[in-house]
């Protein structure tokens, strides 16, 4: 059962890379679009987002119920020594949902509306910022373990850790990937004549993701980051990175044609392949400390635990994924209607 677990703690996790990176991607590429075509991407985010957005943030639901049951030593580090750039992430989801909401559904049209709309767009930027830096500290092997944490300063304890360099560029490549998403999502929901905002958006976000993607390999080389210098090591983290790289040729070619399915595609198989990189560079050792690694698997939940947990995943799983997909789909032909 301990596969089961891990293949839906997996699962989850690029899900909500996918699904939630996309919708946090929608609020930047919205922020960084003039005036006139902000007002084009509101329209279209509501129309794509609106009866979905909350399904979205199932995933990362799912990925700290898995971690908090099955990986107790990994969840305790994680809430532990990183609960401020988390906490930052929980406000930003919270404040992006209350905005997204009222900037459509407000009774009163006033000039609270900016507020709303400028409130969205921030929080869209900022918490996949900390995502990714919450990600960056853990891989970064600034987290101060081998102290008794009394013992240690409030900032060598809570803020040094994910306050670094590395761990802000992980925070800025995250973000860059959402919009990259985005922009690739939204030219096939725009409606005709906008195709070629997204398509912009898209080819800019992607050369965007390339330099901040590789600023942090740089910076994390030179800086002896120990990740990175395991992952450039890794021959199978090369191929991945390789094949990825390739696959920006077709990406491009089905970006600027509108190709709304196979751009999706590809924009999904290079996010999995990152991912997959990542993994295979340090997995299971994804915890990075001053002192060495902590694997995911050390000192996880009991078998009986672990066996009733695989079970719950594999019941829920058959019984709400096919009604999510459903809904999705339900929602999509009702849009479909509605644009006829």
């Amino acid at each position: 059962m301990l596969y089961v677990v891990l293949f839906f703690l997996i699962f989850s996790l690029y899900l909500y890379v996918i699904l939630g990176g996309a919708d946090y991607g929608a609020g930047i590429v919205e922020l960084f679009s003039s005036e006139e075509n902000q007002k084009i991407t509101k329209k279209t985010i509501y129309r794509v987002m609106g009866p979905v957005w909350e399904a979205n943030h199932i995933w990362i639901i799912i990925l700290i119920v898995i971690l908090w049951i099955a990986f107790p030593e990994y969840y305790n580090v994680l809430v532990v020594y990183l609960h401020i750039p988390l906490t930052i992430v929980l406000l930003g989801v919270t404040l992006r949902g209350v905005a997204f909401v009222f900037r459509h559904y407000d009774a009163i049209v006033d000039d609270s509306q900016k507020l709303y709309d400028t409130l969205f767009k921030i929080s869209s930027f900022v918490t996949p910022i900390f995502l990714g830096i919450v990600f960056g500290a853990l891989i970064s092997g600034e987290i101060p373990l081998e102290a008794d944490i009394s013992s240690l300063t409030f900032y060598d304890a809570f803020i040094g850790s994910w306050l670094n360099v590395f761990s802000v560029l992980v925070g800025l490549f995250f973000a860059a990937l959402c919009a990259f998403l985005s922009a690739v999502l939204l030219i096939g929901e725009a409606e005709q004549g906008n195709e070629n905002i997204y398509v912009r958006k898209a080819t800019i976000a992607t050369i965007v993701v390339f330099v901040v993607g590789l600023l942090t390999f740089v910076y994390g080389y030179f800086s002896d980051t120990i990740f990175v210098q395991d992952f450039i090591k890794n021959p199978w983290t090369i191929i991945l990175v390789a094949i990825s790289g390739l696959l920006l040729f077709p990406l491009w070619k089905t970006i600027n044609s509108g190709n709304k399915v196979w751009s999706r595609f590809f924009a999904g198989l290079q996010v999995f392949l990152i991912l997959l990189a990542a993994m295979v560079s340090h997995f299971p050792d994804i915890i990075i400390t001053t002192t060495g690694s902590i694997s995911l698997l050390d000192n996880i939940a009991p078998d009986s635990v672990i066996k009733v947990l695989g079970i719950s995943l594999l019941i829920g799983g058959a019984v709400i994924l096919p009604g999510l997909f459903h809904l999705l789909k339900s929602f999509k032909m009702i849009k479909i209607l509605e644009r006829k």
